[in-house]
């Protein structure tokens, strides 16, 4: 006599599949201090990512087949809100037109917070594993109380002699370091009136699993782009879509790999981007299928998350300034 076993549905492992281009090319990812200096600045911003764009797409096609390239911006609606949709989206896509640039996906950073009434940077800080150090013993507060990640050894406090010599200082140490180290700690939030304010680099992590088609909420993709019929934006950010489809393109919003053109003022945020990709427990179900469709096409993708994004930072012509502090 056989015995019936009987489980509930939901605990079913399942992680819903996403449609995939080959690139994600991202023309922009500005402050409101660049759209606060009006269209010349974002016209001067485009006219240079052009030439980069076209070598980028000319580097993919090199590989013998015409690959899927899809486009994308992200506005900074998170930081600080600087005028409209209404009035901002239609300037984008003006000065983007005028260099021969099409942006097929626009996206809001704040969406890489909360988007449809899913916190996804806390979903994401929760998948955090940071890398133990060799011979660490757990003295060290975890990421999730400190908001603080590193890719190694801090520096242990330093005790003091009675002649004010320093005693028994160490340096840090990077845990994957090759001859010698490249320490990084990296804040992913800090707290302001009893509400978290999640990082610059913590919030583009999430912004980049999204684009690399690995980000879900319960095995639900998260982050779908909405396709804009409308013939006016909104007047408000939060009437916008997290991520709207502005063109007729055929390629997807998610691909294999990532490239992001950007000024190099923004190469601290990125390395940071990086060091936290790396420290990601990413949705199993979701690297396998990405895994298993891009070695179908012959186009496999590294194991490592972070080798999958890569950058081209320009120079900005008379621009001395460092990245804000977001």
């Amino acid at each position: 006599m056989s015995e019936a076993v009987f489980q509930e549905t939901t605990a079913q492992p399942r992680t819903q599949s996403v449609p995939l281009a080959h690139l994600s090319l991202e023309l922009g990812h500005l402050y409101m201090e660049d759209y606060e200096a009006g269209p010349k600045r974002l016209g001067e911003h485009f006219a240079e990512v052009r030439v980069w764009a076209d070598a980028v797409r000319a580097s993919a096609a090199r590989r013998g087949r015409r690959p899927r390239i899809s486009t994308c911006f992200l506005i900074d609606d998170y930081f600080s809100r600087f005028s409209t949709p209404a009035e901002l989206v239609p300037m984008v896509l003006k000065e983007a037109e005028k260099a021969g640039l099409v942006i097929d996906y626009l996206a809001r950073e704040s969406a890489c917070a909360v988007a449809d009434r899913v916190e996804l940077a806390e979903s994401v800080m929760h998948r955090l594993v940071e890398s133990p150090p060799p011979g660490s013993h757990g003295s060290r507060p975890p990421v999730s109380r400190t908001g603080w990640l590193a890719n190694g050894e801090r520096s242990p406090s330093a005790s003091r002699s009675a002649l004010g010599e320093v005693k028994g200082w160490q340096p840090p140490r990077e845990t994957a370091a090759r001859n010698h180290s490249i320490f990084m700690d990296v804040e992913l939030w800090s707290e302001e009136d009893g509400r978290r304010l999640w990082s610059c680099p913590f919030l583009a992590a999430v912004w980049q699993l999204a684009r690399l088609g690995l980000l879900r909420h319960l095995g639900d993709p998260v982050l779908v782009p909405t396709e804009w019929r409308g013939a006016d934006f909104p007047q408000e950010w939060d009437r916008l879509p997290p991520v709207v489809k502005l063109s007729d393109t055929n390629a997807a919003f998610s691909a294999y790999r990532t490239c992001s053109l950007m000024p190099n003022r923004f190469v601290a945020v990125e390395d940071a981007v990086r060091l936290v990709l790396d420290q990601i427990d990413v949705d199993a179900g979701a690297l396998r299928q990405v895994a298993e469709r891009s070695a179908a096409e012959g186009m496999p993708v590294p194991a490592a998350v972070a080798q999958r994004a890569t950058y081209v930072f320009y120079e900005e012509p008379g621009d001395s300034s460092e990245a804000g502090g977001t």
